[in-house]
């Protein structure tokens, strides 16, 4: 079947492909006027806040178009979805205490009371995101705004119901796999759009390496939906190796860490990304409950312990451990913070600009494929 690239390019009004994922919404903007395609992750914000972002999107990328992540698991607490009491309330008395041991032990201090109280109340409503009914809602915030032209699924296979209400309204639906039989229930799904995410990334990712998984997955899809691939991506040469393994363009998020435009990410946070290596980034269940990439800190590592109890299921992990990390960052521990993080996190050494990074990625793209294309002598 004939490659679907030009439709892809067609249908998002890309010319770079590009593609950028970021909780960042200047990352979003700049990408976007760049030429490639930003996806703002929207499990982040309450609808509320989730509306605000991308009315000030849809105000800066001159008229273009961008998408939209959300994170709805296959498998979650059905209680968190359920209850209309507070999210904490579900959240075991162990897990609370060993949380709060770790940080006492490390003279980490508590966050003060008003602080406190604003930030657990934020952290609960964003929890409800990572369930169905969550999803929806933020999907419903999307429909409000046309230029939002793709909404990707980050865990699992989207539901039916939202496949057919994104498709009723010409919207791209895309989703993440990091197995084959993965991109085999996305595609009986009906999505329009895989992306093959190898272990290397940030985030959510399973056991497969990105230049293995991108075949497998190339050949679930056998033309009929393109294909992007992620996982470790910093440079141009490594799109060249994308499109040679059949992907139509690639996935990309670590990279945009460590821009100027990346505001949700504080100074010290940043020294902690320049200095991390590909080895200080591990996939662990503390952040998700399920295994997340994130960069190794003695609180990740602390819930590797043998006394430590086994992480809950989404959304509550999340809902235990942000309010942690807020104390972290507070603090200003860098020994103690960890964050979502690629094996690409190597390539970050200085803050850059997102219309830099844009430029050097073409730039070694084309440069590579000038040396493949060269005749031999």
């Amino acid at each position: 079947m004939k490659n679907d690239m030009t439709s892809l390019r067609q249908k998002l009004g890309y010319s770079v492909p590009i593609f950028a994922f970021s909780h960042c919404r200047d990352v979003v903007v700049e990408v976007t006027r760049a030429g490639g395609f930003g996806v703002l992750g929207a499990s982040w914000f309450t609808p509320e806040q989730l509306e605000v972002e991308l009315a000030w999107i849809d105000r800066h990328v001159d008229g273009k178009p961008y998408g939209i992540d959300i994170v709805v698991p296959g498998k979650y607490s059905k209680e968190a979805e359920e209850t209309t009491g507070s999210l904490d309330a579900l959240i075991p008395d162990e897990h609370k205490a060993y949380m709060d041991t770790v940080l006492k032990e490390a003279d980490v201090p508590p966050l003060p009371e008003e602080e406190h109280g604003r930030l657990y109340e934020e952290i609960l409503q964003v929890g409800r995101n990572r369930t169905a009914s969550g999803g929806m809602r933020l999907v419903e915030v999307a429909l409000q705004h046309p230029q939002v032209r793709l909404v990707v699924s980050a865990l699992g296979e989207p539901r039916a119901d939202i496949v057919s209400l994104l498709r009723s309204r010409g919207i791209l639906v895309g989703a993440l796999c990091g197995k084959a039989e993965h991109a085999e229930r996305n595609l009986k799904a009906g999505v329009d759009l895989l992306v093959a995410v190898g272990t290397e990334a940030a985030g959510h990712t399973g056991e497969i390496t990105t230049m293995v998984l991108v075949p497998q997955v190339v050949a679930a899809a056998a033309g009929r939906v393109p294909v992007l691939a992620a996982g470790g991506i910093t440079r141009g040469s490594q799109i060249a190796a994308a499109r040679a393994l059949g992907a139509e363009g690639v996935w990309t998020g670590t990279i945009w860490l460590g821009t100027r435009e990346s505001e949700l990410i504080e100074p010290f946070q940043k020294e902690v990304l320049f200095a991390a290596r590909s080895e200080d980034v591990a996939r662990r269940r503390c952040w998700s409950g399920k295994t997340v990439r994130m960069i190794k800190s003695q609180l990740s590592e602390a819930w590797e312990r043998p006394d430590a109890p086994v992480p809950l299921q989404a959304p509550l992990q999340a809902v235990l451990w942000n309010p942690a990390q807020a104390r972290v960052v507070r603090a200003k521990r860098k020994e103690y913070f960890s964050y979502p993080a690629g094996q690409g996190v190597w390539d970050l050494t200085h803050e850059r600009s997102v219309k830099d990074v844009m430029y050097q990625l073409q730039l070694e793209y084309a440069e590579a494929m000038e040396r493949i294309t060269a005749p031999d002598d």
